[in-house]
């Protein structure tokens, strides 16, 4: 294992590497272990904040620091990342939160890390630097190399500086818990949730039984919260009120921390949309291995599987969906349709013409 402390260092380890698999904090198991004949990259020690500005919204950081550290900083301030860093205190990094493409429940309301990343450095598969964006929210000249390099799961370079964008912090949150039966009365409570004139900030559902069970989060003001919930609860048809601050947020970090998932078992993300839920159900529900949470609104299933993920891939090829396996054995990334993968290749042969990185 390879673990430089300088971007100069990554410099020399590209150019004197054959093949490399670049690492942050190790939490994504399934896209940080390294196959044989590939030497892991180890950039935890390439840490630290290097520009902050409260005024500005923005902050630039090493790759390898730690989303917990930035978090500590931003709340000092009454600031956070609102795509919700998945893993934060398993011990995610910012190059590995970009690489990866996670995004927490709080993506919902505000867009996943493409819509927060603002500029990115990276050291290509020739050993130069190269940098794209900038550390401005408003920029928009050039190629968009920072969402290019979102969910590259170092493919094509070895991310070592990032510039976010960030929000103010809510004062208070609420959730709203509910669950409707069966699935084709669920389905029409979470379009009226979609079209309804409130902010919401996450949605998350489960499959409870033959129906669905909500998990609705709203942020804002103490004294405004309540009626807003009690506007939810029309909605929901009921539902059990979580105001209590600690008890409320255990349950969202639950979700960013994948707490449900049991050691040994392996979690694949699947893009979906919420009109595919009752065929995934209808498929999904007869395997008795598998758990379910659909995230963002039903526009993610996070699916948890004793069975090798590749063992997945021939339904996901049928239903047309693709899926990435976050933890579970390595080498098998990406399973189920993929599409795109000409482009991608067109790109790597830009950034990595030597194939350095595997």
């Amino acid at each position: 294992m390879l673990q430089p402390t300088t971007v100069e260092d990554v410099q020399k380890a590209v150019r004197e590497s054959t093949r490399l698999l670049p690492r942050g904090g190790g939490t994504k198991p399934a896209l940080s272990t390294p196959t044989d004949e590939v030497t892991p990259l180890d950039l935890s020690a390439l840490s630290g904040v290097l520009e902050y500005n409260p005024s500005e919204f923005t902050f630039t950081a090493l790759a390898g620091t730690r989303v917990a550290e930035v978090q500590a900083l931003l709340d000092a301030h009454g600031q956070y990342l609102p795509f919700d860093p998945p893993l934060t205190k398993q011990g995610a990094t910012l190059g590995g939160t970009v690489a990866a493409g996670l995004s927490g429940p709080g993506r919902y309301r505000y867009g996943g890390v493409r819509d927060f990343i603002l500029g990115v450095r990276l050291v290509d598969g020739n050993g130069e630097v190269v940098r794209g964006g900038g550390k401005v929210v408003k920029n928009a000249a050039g190629f968009d190399l920072p969402k290019l390099m979102v969910g590259s799961l170092g493919q094509l370079g070895v991310l070592v500086e990032v510039t976010f964008k960030v929000f103010p912090k809510a004062p208070a949150h609420v959730t709203i818990l509910h669950s409707v039966a069966p699935l084709t009365e669920a389905m029409p409570v979470l379009y009226r949730l979609y079209t309804a004139r409130m902010e919401i900030d996450a949605l998350e559902l489960e499959p409870n039984g033959a129906g669905m069970k909500f998990w609705v989060r709203m942020a804002g003001l103490p004294d405004a919260l309540p009626a807003r919930a009690e506007r939810v609860r029309a909605l929901l048809g009921g539902g059990e009120v979580v105001a209590d601050g600690e008890a409320e947020g255990r349950v969202w970090e639950g979700f960013r921390s994948f707490s449900d998932v049991p050691a040994g078992a392996a979690l694949v993300k699947i893009p979906v949309t919420p009109k595919r839920i009752p065929d995934l159900e209808a498929q999904l529900a007869q395997r008795d291995s598998m758990r379910r949470r659909y995230g963002s609104g039903g526009n993610v299933l996070w699916l948890t599987t004793h069975e090798q993920p590749v063992a997945l891939h021939d339904m996901l090829v049928g239903l047309g969906l693709s899926g990435l396996v976050v933890f579970g054995p390595p080498g098998q990334a990406r399973i189920g349709t993929h599409t795109g993968q000409a482009f991608e290749q067109r790109v790597k042969a830009v950034f990595d013409p030597k194939e350095k990185f595997g």
